[in-house]
């Protein structure tokens, strides 16, 4: 089977990359010119291709790919961005119909529980996608598209919805890595929100074992909550990751509002996810 992964230089990418070699795959995979690949990331071999501009020949020159895990979006962590509708959605639908009409047989493509928009509690698959961000809208369009696609075109689906994901090597912009830093640096406090809201956080290597286990079944799955499937209050979760690594920092409530693009309190429901992973 032979595998393309794109944003494997990212955050998620680089541990599906690594889960990956841990299965003994080396996937192609794909980065925009001019990027610094890490040489440890395990690769069949890296093409270097921008996904707004591919090349003609993008099926051959990623050696006539099986399966495709689509893992690359720009733009965040700015979710309102009109950028995201007006540039990444058209250009991610043409890459990808590119791959899947000259013959990838199947997609796992990333989508983001802000699909879900301002719905509370536990969210399943079946519940009607509402965005009200951009980037959301742009996600759950491109899943639209390409099911529509499936019915000109033979190939599976599986749309990874994901959730809250933590760990190393996430952003500066993010919660962990925030934290992480003020406690290395020696803080003794850590502003952030009143903590209240409710989340569904999973460790980036419990995400990257589900990607992996979806792109190697045979068939598409649709939408997948990709979650640990229960709620966790942020505040929770932060005094958690202080007393896990024996932070001496004190969380400093209340400092910032809570996002206007979330809910108070939601969470997936992952008995789907369970039931996938369960089958061979």
């Amino acid at each position: 089977m032979k595998i393309v992964l794109t944003g494997a230089t990212g955050f998620i990418g680089r541990h599906v990359a690594a889960e990956c070699a841990g299965r003994g795959l080396a996937p192609t995979i794909v980065c925009r010119p001019g990027t610094t690949v890490p040489p440890e990331l395990p690769a069949s071999a890296i093409v270097e291709c921008d996904i707004a501009a591919p090349p003609d020949d993008l099926y051959q020159a990623l050696d006539r790919p099986d399966v495709v895990i689509h893992l690359a979006w720009d733009g965040l962590p700015d979710y309102k961005s009109l950028r995201h509708i007006e540039e990444e959605l058209p250009a991610q639908y043409r890459f990808l119909k590119r791959l899947i009409v000259s013959g990838v047989r199947h997609c796992v493509v990333a989508g983001t529980c802000l699909e879900y928009g301002l719905q509370c509690g536990e969210l399943s698959e079946e519940c009607a996608a509402r965005p009200i961000t951009a980037y959301g809208f742009a996600k759950d369009s491109l899943r639209r598209q390409l099911q529509f696609l499936h019915t000109y075109h033979r190939f599976s689906l599986t749309w990874a919805r994901l959730f809250y994901t933590y760990g190393a090597g996430q952003p500066k912009t993010s919660l962990y890595t925030q934290l992480r830093a003020a406690a290395l640096r020696g803080d003794t406090h850590f502003p952030m929100s009143a903590g209240e809201q409710l989340r569904d956080y999973l460790p980036v290597e419990d995400v990257a074992r589900a990607v992996v286990a979806l792109a190697l079944r045979s068939d598409g799955a649709d939408i997948v909550n990709v979650c640990a499937g229960r709620a966790v209050s942020v505040r929770r979760l932060v005094e958690q990751w202080i007393e896990a690594n024996g932070w001496a920092i004190t969380p400093d409530l209340g400092c910032y509002p809570y996002p206007d693009y979330e809910p108070l309190a939601f969470w997936g429901a992952r008995g789907k996810l369970d039931s996938l992973l369960e089958r061979p």
